[in-house]
């Protein structure tokens, strides 16, 4: 049973809220995220936009039976065509004059990464940082990446936080011994990195290996192991607060073309494997707001020092 607790909020920074090859032409899909309910919808020349869903007219939920017009979505119950752009109405087919208060908020999106993603702010700020681009997909050393999805009933910093907790690995993992982390900032401090240092043992000797963990907001992060001769991994990901309880996670996860047959797979499937070692314990713990932390857990505390930026309210650990 997932225990109750107020939990620090939805933290601000931009979330993929579907995989682009999802969203046709003209086609319009409810989303639930934010602890708010939103229209997707993907214009007549190609461009992905996110409104949120009720008509303020008499409270027509436009991801039910809403249709795109050119660049507008039509709610379903009176024709009413809202703007992708502004969320302002434009048309209402019985009257020439429309009423002030016919809009409704247009969330910033950008596609990304073979993702849609949207921008939420608490204060409704616009976005003051950019999604990263993968060099990856257009990089023909990289063979074609493999999607993963994933849904946790989980507030989402537990899973954020969750790589920046080494000493975990060694009880939930099966890891040897606890690797010493490095961290720098960027960005004006909204860019973390961390690099782990491991030796893993191979038939052709100990190989000093790197974990890097790269992480822009709470939502998108990716993770590289490096130290194997000619064979690169990697993986990104976007993960999205349904609300203060559910969270959904998206993965790319790639090898180089060299390496896919004799290190990418075994890689692919120790990573998406091992995430469900941590489900059991992720749906039976609560948020703890000021957790009792002792010496070894310097990542972590770090990892949550540089995590209150991203809240309007109060973070965790405040």
């Amino acid at each position: 049973m997932r225990l109750e607790t107020d939990g620090p909020g939805i933290p601000n920074g931009w979330f993929a809220v579907a995989w682009s090859k999802e969203l046709d032409h003209g086609e319009v899909k409810r989303i639930d995220c934010f602890d708010q309910e939103l229209v997707l919808f993907r214009t007549r020349t190609g461009e992905p936009k996110v409104l949120s869903a009720y008509c303020p007219h008499l409270g027509v939920h436009m991801g039910e039976g809403g249709r795109v017009m050119g660049e507008t979505i039509r709610c379903p119950y009176h024709g009413w065509q809202y703007d992708g752009n502004s969320g302002e109405c434009t048309v209402i087919p019985y009257c020439d004059r429309i009423p002030k208060g016919a809009r409704v908020k247009a969330w910033p999106v950008v596609e990304r990464n073979r993702m849609i993603l949207v921008w939420h702010h608490a204060e409704d700020k616009p976005p003051n940082w950019e999604v990263p681009t993968l060099p990856h997909l257009e990089d023909p050393e990289w063979a074609e990446p493999r999607s993963f999805d994933l849904e946790v009933p989980v507030h989402m910093q537990d899973m954020a936080e969750n790589n920046m907790d080494p000493v975990h690995f060694l009880y939930i993992h099966g890891a040897k011994a606890i690797p010493e982390t490095d961290f720098s900032f960027g960005e004006d401090g909204r860019f973390l990195k961390a690099v782990s240092y491991t030796q893993v043992e191979t038939p052709a000797g100990t190989i000093d290996m790197e974990l890097i963990r790269d992480t822009w907001g709470l939502g998108l992060s990716s993770v590289e192991s490096k130290g194997i001769p000619g064979v690169g991994l990697f993986m990104f990901s976007s993960t999205v607060p349904v609300n203060q309880r559910l969270t959904k996670s998206r993965w790319l996860l790639f090898a180089t073309k060299g390496a896919i047959d004799t290190a990418g797979e075994e890689w692919f499937d120790g990573i998406t494997n091992g995430v469900m070692d941590d489900w059991r314990f992720w749906c039976n713990k609560r948020m703890t707001t000021k957790p009792v932390l002792c010496e070894a857990d310097k990542p972590l505390a770090e990892f949550r020092r540089w995590a209150k930026q991203f809240y309007s309210e109060t973070p965790l650990g405040a």
